[in-house]
């Protein structure tokens, strides 16, 4: 296992460059508000180096990240529509239950794939919520 960081933008192509040095055989971009807000530029530098990768956000690999696999965003914003809603109507945010997303989703990106020269299993294609053709 091999361990980068890049705590600024301008440390994307130089941890890259360490990967592609190490001969990573594929990345996990962990889950940040530094790597959340630039899916293109990460799916783009993961090409460049012919990376399989996985981010947790569905927008990574709409950007072109071979897949991505995490919670729902468009059900956890739905769930924090119902809490302000139920705030809005008198109930006290203290006596509202914590909750967490328990919906999660697999999205995998064949155009990214077969660039790869990767093949996935049916029956995980069959699992994934959304396979971008």
């Amino acid at each position: 296992m091999v361990l980068v960081q890049a705590v600024v933008e301008t440390e994307f192509d130089a941890a890259f460059g360490r990967l592609a040095e190490q001969q990573v055989e594929a990345l996990l971009i962990r889950s940040d508000i530094l790597f959340n807000d630039r899916p293109q530029q990460l799916a783009a530098l993961a090409a460049r180096h012919a990376l399989p990768a996985i981010h947790s956000l569905r927008d990574f690999a709409v950007a072109g990240g071979l897949m991505s696999y995490g919670t729902s965003l468009t059900n956890a914003l739905r769930e924090v529509g119902v809490y302000a809603g139920r705030i809005l109507k008198g109930e006290k945010p203290a006596d509202l239950p914590v909750q967490q997303s328990t919906k999660v989703e697999l999205v995998i990106n064949l155009k990214t794939a077969k660039a790869l020269s990767i093949t996935f299993p049916l029956p995980l294609l069959g699992r994934a919520d959304e396979v971008i053709e």
